[in-house]
Formats: C-alpha cells, sequence, structure tokens
C-alpha cells in the first residue's frame, strides 16, 4: 500500500446523495479478486448509456475533470452491502481522496484499510468545494494528512478527525496485516517476557 501523507490534485464533483456501494461498482464487476481493471467498472452505470457509449452529463466523463485524484461527494456515500471492490475501484480509477459528509461506517472503514482516504466535512465546507470545481475544475485542493487539513490555494483550511490508528496505518503505507508484521519484534519481546 502506498503512503499518504499529502496529496494536492484536481477534484471532479459527484452530487448525489446515498451513492450506494453497487453504483460504486455493479455486481457484476465482482467476480475477481485482484484490483486491477477494477476502476473500469467504476460508476459503470451512471457513466454509460445502454448501448456502452459514455454520457457526457455524467462528471467523470467531461474533459474538464479528467487526471481528478479527488471525489467529492454527497452525504452517505458508500452506503449499502460492504463490498470491497468499491474502495478497490476507485483507486484503480485514480482517486487518492474522497470528500463528503458523511460516509457508511462499512465502506469508510474498508476504504481505509485499502488506503482510500475518506475526509468528512461539514455539509456547507462540501458545497462550497463542489462550486468551487465546478466553477474553477483545475483549481489544486492539498489534503494533508499529518495536519489533517484541506487546504485550497485562497489560503482556506478545513480541518477533519481521524481515527489514530488508522492516521498511522495510512502515513506508513500498511494495513492491518503490515502493521501486525512491523510490530513483530515488539510482539516477540512480550511473549518471551511472559513465557508464552
Amino acid at each position: 500500500m502506498e503512503p499518504f501523507i499529502v496529496h494536492t490534485g484536481t477534484a471532479v464533483p459527484l452530487r448525489a446523495e446515498n451513492v450506494d456501494t453497487d453504483q460504486i461498482i455493479p455486481a457484476r464487476y465482482l467476480t475477481t479478486v485482484t484490483r486491477e481493471g477494477l476502476g473500469e467498472g467504476l460508476f459503470a452505470d451512471w457513466r454509460r448509456n445502454p448501448d456502452g457509449s459514455l454520457r457526457e452529463d455524467f462528471p467523470l466523463n467531461q474533459p474538464r475533470y479528467q487526471g481528478a485524484t479527488i471525489l467529492i461527494a454527497g452525504p452517505n456515500f458508500g452506503c449499502g452491502s460492504s463490498r470491497e471492490h468499491a474502495p478497490w475501484a476507485i483507486l484503480d480509477a485514480g482517486f487518492r481522496v474522497v470528500i463528503a459528509p458523511r460516509f457508511a461506517d462499512i465502506f469508510y472503514n474498508n476504504s481505509l484499510k485499502n488506503g482510500l482516504l475518506l475526509v468528512t466535512l461539514d455539509q456547507e465546507q462540501v458545497e462550497m468545494l463542489m462550486n468551487l470545481v465546478e466553477e474553477e475544475p483545475s483549481t489544486p485542493i492539498t489534503v494533508d494528512l499529518e495536519r489533517q487539513e484541506v487546504s485550497l490555494p485562497d489560503g482556506q483550511r478545513f480541518h477533519f478527525e481521524i481515527d489514530g490508528y488508522r492516521k498511522r496505518c495510512l502515513l506508513q503505507g500498511l494495513d492491518d496485516l503490515g502493521y501486525l508484521l512491523s510490530k513483530e519484534e515488539a510482539i516477540a519481546a512480550y511473549e518471551k517476557a511472559h513465557n508464552l
């Protein structure tokens, strides 16, 4: 997993509430256990017309948002079933951060465990960011995990909260198993000291 310390990129707004994991990646894309190629299925039913052609009105298809690495979404993003393929698809499509007013709990935890940073901001702040990138899509947004801060070129800064353990794992590029293995010496010393 790639460490996440500071990321600066452009953003794409997704003005939708209660986006569930089946909308993020439809079930027909879940036939694999590898992460590669899942970006193709990201929002597939919204991105494409029934004939398979791209919908020009969908934000992720618009040229002005190409190359965006931050997704700004509406409240309750990632609700529905627990499917790890959802954060995998978002990451495979090139996104490093999703900003929203609220996330579904299981999706939130699955995302952080897989290296996708989810940032919860107030509804007003999210709305302001959406308006900003709709007006000026090339605006760089910086997400600083160490400072727990989203910042804009004009100096505006928005603080966000994150669990300390998940923050450490992201900063070090470790999943749960990687974190446990990084403590192998301390575990061995404890076991030896306690005759385990």
